[in-house]
């Protein structure tokens, strides 16, 4: 029997969920994956070990619930982030797309609004969707960037209840300045809107560029959002976190599903937590490969954005679609992200980042040559 052209039709699905694609980028078996940003370095033996350990020590519970408040984990994410927060302070999910559901669960819904600004992280809309929230599209500059006037305007106008704040922004890598972050949160005071500041890329910022935790202190509609998948290399283990009053996190036990974080998930993080130096050791090698690429990429005549994260969005490509194929032809699955004469790259290892360089150098060299 054939498949109808929409596979909902005989569905009562929800009218605002129609014509969505779900979220996900090509998966391919190729040896050198660098296009969803996932931290390429395998776990130090010494994580994977007390991983290991301390998952083994929560099986011999797995009969019972486990942490409903994740406690410990919320103490550990607390003394990792600094700035005197506290247990109170934190909140996490599996992944940081959860938590930022939650944040939509329970601040946006039917007759309430969200705000991003594209090109920006493509599961805002779709987070927004699956929470009947009304998504609103603000604008860039022609070169991406956000300045604090022109996102202060539009949130003025629009009067948004959630506003979206990617920075390091995905796909273009650049983060935003704490004036924008500033301008935005006093713009929303019209509406009272929640500012989410998607910090998921945060450990690989330039010297210099300071994080929106700095600016938590007495705002309590700013949340600073992050994850354990990029810095902490736990793509495969789904923690991701928030950091915001103690009142944003009992909004967020509202809409929590009951014990949300399985005890193998909270043992996962809590061992990885106990390493940080270790696992941020290959954060500064990834940053090293990714200044390489910004370079490389420059010097072939391309156009790479300045980045604070683990990839490079670059562009000056006339025909992008090709260079994709042509590189996935020669083993190297990059991203691209639909922006015209634009493609983006995952920082990955030096051998990964150098497969990538010497088989786009070919593929521009004949280029020019046809």
């Amino acid at each position: 029997m054939s498949q109808p052209m929409d596979p909902f039709a005989q569905l009562p699905l929800r009218d605002n969920l129609r014509g969505l694609k779900p979220y996900g980028a090509p998966q391919l078996d190729v040896v050198n994956m660098l296009n969803v940003n996932e931290n390429t370095h395998p776990l130090p033996d010494v994580v994977r070990d007390t991983i290991a350990a301390d998952v083994r020590e929560a099986a011999a519970g797995l009969n019972r619930y486990p942490d409903r408040e994740f406690t410990e984990l919320r103490e550990r994410l607390a003394q990792y982030l600094g700035h005197n927060l506290t247990a109170a302070d934190i909140w996490a999910g599996n992944g940081s797309n959860e938590v930022l559901q939650h944040i939509l669960q329970a601040f946006g819904g039917p007759g309430r609004s969200a705000m991003g600004f594209p090109p920006t992280y493509s599961m805002y809309p779709l987070l927004a969707a699956g929470t009947d929230t009304e998504y609103i599209k603000g604008f860039r500059a022609d070169d991406f960037e956000l300045t604090a006037e022109s996102a202060a305007a539009q949130v003025t106008e629009a009067q948004p209840n959630v506003v979206f704040l990617c920075s390091p922004n995905n796909p273009t890598g650049t983060a935003l300045g704490l004036d924008v972050i500033e301008a935005v949160y006093e713009a929303g005071a019209a509406s009272n809107a929640m500012v989410i500041v998607d910090e998921a890329y945060a450990e690989f910022s330039q010297v210099g560029t300071q994080s929106a935790l700095t600016l938590l202190e007495g705002r309590e509609r700013l949340i600073v959002s992050r994850t354990m998948s990029k810095a902490f290399a736990l793509a495969g283990a789904r923690l991701g976190y928030m950091a915001a009053a103690p009142a944003v996190a009992d909004a967020m036990r509202l809409v929590r599903l009951p014990y949300h974080l399985s005890a193998v998930t909270q043992a996962t993080a809590n061992a990885a937590l106990k390493h940080v130096d270790a696992l941020l050791a290959n954060v500064e090698d990834i940053k090293m490969q990714r200044d390489r690429i910004v370079d490389e990429l420059k010097r072939m005549g391309l156009h790479p954005a300045s980045s604070d994260s683990n990839f490079v969005f670059f562009g000056g490509l006339e025909d992008p679609a090709h260079v994709w194929q042509e590189l996935l032809n020669r083993g190297v699955l990059i991203r691209d992200v639909g922006i015209p004469g634009h493609l983006r790259v995952t920082a990955g290892t030096e051998a990964e980042t150098t497969a990538f360089l010497t088989s786009l150098e070919e593929i521009l060299n004949e280029s020019a040559k046809s």
